[in-house]
């Protein structure tokens, strides 16, 4: 079969493709590998219709959602400030608006168009914790109707680490890519290494400088120069434009046009000059990657028959022995790590009284020099309450770049006490591999080195009840009075206790929200290593009870699945694509 899909071009070789991905998953069914299965017929799916992912791809805040919106002339993506996406979302053309959701294990189901939000955003679902697997949303735009489908990705570099994870294990689907990168910074660490791994498998790639609108004409071309030039080294390839947009202008009718009129004629002549062969190449990575994990499959099941029970036993108890050694030396850095939050906890109440004292000097000179600015008013409460709305500016100003500072600081301090229990994680995670237990290679390689906060700030501004109205009827009175004989030092002096008591107030919630994150941060940590120690419990149980199912089966039972495993082995080498049948990269 392998000769008769390499040597048809077009829509025979797409025939032939469609034929053997469902093979494959009826093969991973067989096998009970529902996963491959599912996988498998998805891209046989997509092939047969002939359509093709372009994913959205960049750091988290580039505009990634909003420039979708742009293409498409429809706001069905969430969009907003803070890190929104949080599973990746296929928006393909249809007849008429419309959306569906599919959970794991389960079928699609219909659902609004506004609904897309409670799915897809990590205000609604973080981290994805409802279980989505996946959300389509169809669009009557022409852009989409001969095959293009883009896909709204998680944004890479954001505080939420599952955001991360979901685009890079959607790589394996990607055809083509947005590459959105920004001015400031033109591109992160991140971002290089997705790109550069998209591009082993992808040819296609469509680099965007969004939010170009924000920039000069200088910090644009030095924004794009620095790109391309990192870019062609990081890739080895020749980058030969870089588009400047502003998606949101596009998007809100402003006019802005810049270049998008060439960015989508570059997406117009992608459809047409490599629509199909991308989903060829769509067809040779979904066979090859599901023919791999199929022998992979394959191999365990040859394991576990081979393998004498006592053997299976003997690795399954050093495997419970390290799981125990590794539970016990949790809970011990566990409490190391409680220990170390408090430390910072004291060292986060120093910096807050450093800031007060810092802060409260300067603030009550800027509140003097604003008051100027104030419409001159004979109107005493009405001086006051405006008065009052100038100290809860200013310390409002004066606060949210310190949120930001002490979220950074906390950060920093994070991953160097967190570096600690991954290490942990991942050294136990290389001994779990090591013990030969099939089914081992479920577990993930490592849980990442650079663990920063995972938990969104939960701050907001308390501007304390005092701008309405004096506090009294008789200060209302002199404020009336004194307002008429221009006397107005009172209203001033309480203002800037006003605004001692904000800075005082808010910068205890800053404290109490940053505290709050590393708790959280270093809970979910620890319940993410406890869940790899359970997965790795539940892969020894199943690997025990496969191995007495085996023995049980006798001499024949054994000779049989043998053979049958010899004779998929074989259909499977035969069905494997070679590499060379993509389109050089």
């Amino acid at each position: 079969m392998t000769a008769a899909y390499e040597n048809h071009q077009g829509p025979v070789q797409e025939a032939v493709g469609d034929v053997v991905l469902n093979r494959l998953a009826e093969l991973a069914t067989e096998f009970e590998a529902e996963h491959i299965a599912s996988t498998a017929r998805s891209i046989s799916e997509r092939v047969s219709e002939g359509r093709f992912y372009v994913a959205c791809i960049g750091q988290f805040k580039r505009g990634k959602s909003t420039l979708l919106n742009a293409l498409i002339g429809y706001s069905v993506l969430p969009t907003a400030v803070v890190p929104v996406t949080a599973v990746p979302t296929i928006v393909r053309h249809g007849e008429r608006l419309s959306a569906r959701v599919r959970f794991q294990n389960a079928a699609w189901t219909d659902i609004p168009v506004e609904a897309v939000e409670e799915y897809v955003s990590e205000e609604k679902n973080p981290e994805n914790a409802k279980g989505v697997a996946g959300v389509e949303i169809f669009v009557p735009s022409q852009l989409l109707n001969t095959g293009m489908c883009l896909v709204d990705t998680p944004g890479i570099g954001s505080v939420f680490a599952g955001n991360t994870a979901a685009t890079q294990a959607f790589i394996p689907h990607i055809d083509a890519a947005i590459v959105v990168i920004g001015t400031d910074p033109p591109l992160s660490g991140d971002e290089l290494q997705l790109v550069e791994a998209i591009s082993k498998e992808v040819h296609d790639l469509v680099f965007v400088l969004n939010k170009a609108d924000r920039a000069d004409a200088s910090e644009r071309t030095a924004a794009v120069e620095f790109s391309r030039r990192v870019l062609e080294t990081r890739l080895k390839r020749q980058v030969s434009k870089i588009f400047e947009i502003s998606a949101l202008d596009r998007l809100e009718q402003k006019g802005t046009d810049l270049e998008w009129g060439q960015l989508v004629r570059a997406l117009e002549d992608l459809v047409r000059n490599s629509g199909r062969s991308l989903v060829r190449q769509a067809t040779d990575r979904g066979i090859r990657r599901a023919a791999k994990q199929l022998l992979a499959v394959l191999k365990e099941e040859r394991d576990a028959l081979e393998r004498p029970l006592e053997e299976s036993e003997r690795r399954i108890a050093r495997l419970r022995k390290t799981l125990a050694e590794s539970e016990v030396r949790r809970q011990d850095l566990g409490i190391l790590l409680t220990a170390e939050q408090q430390r910072l906890s004291g060292i986060f109440e120093e910096r807050r009284k450093v800031f007060l004292k810092e802060s409260q000097a300067s603030t009550h000179g800027e509140l003097i020099r604003c008051l100027s600015s104030l419409a001159a008013s004979r109107n005493g409460p009405a001086y006051r309450r405006n008065v009052n709305h100038l100290a809860q500016e200013i310390a409002h100003e004066r606060l949210a770049p310190w949120l930001e500072s002490e979220g950074a600081f906390a950060g920093e301090e994070f991953r160097r006490t967190a570096k600690r229990f991954v290490e942990l994680a991942n050294e136990f995670l290389h001994r779990l591999g090591e013990t030969g237990v099939p089914g081992m290679e479920e577990l993930p390689d490592d849980l990442g080195s650079d663990q920063g906060l995972t938990v969104r700030s939960q701050f907001y501004f308390n501007v304390i009840e005092r701008v309405a109205a004096p506090a009294s009827p008789f200060l209302f009175i002199w404020d009336l009075v004194g307002g008429g004989l221009g006397l107005r030092g009172g209203i001033v002096r309480d203002a800037q206790e006003f605004l001692d008591e904000l800075l005082e107030v808010n910068s205890s919630r800053v404290q109490s929200d940053v505290d709050e994150r590393l708790h959280e941060s270093r809970k979910k940590l620890e319940t993410e290593i406890k869940g790899v120690l359970r997965q790795a419990s539940t892969v020894a149980d199943r690997a025990l009870a496969r191995a007495r199912t085996v023995q049980a089966a006798g001499t024949l039972g054994v000779q049989a699945a043998l053979a049958r495993i010899d004779a998929v082995q074989s259909e499977l080498r035969g069905i494997n694509p070679s590499p060379g049948s993509t389109r050089a990269m």
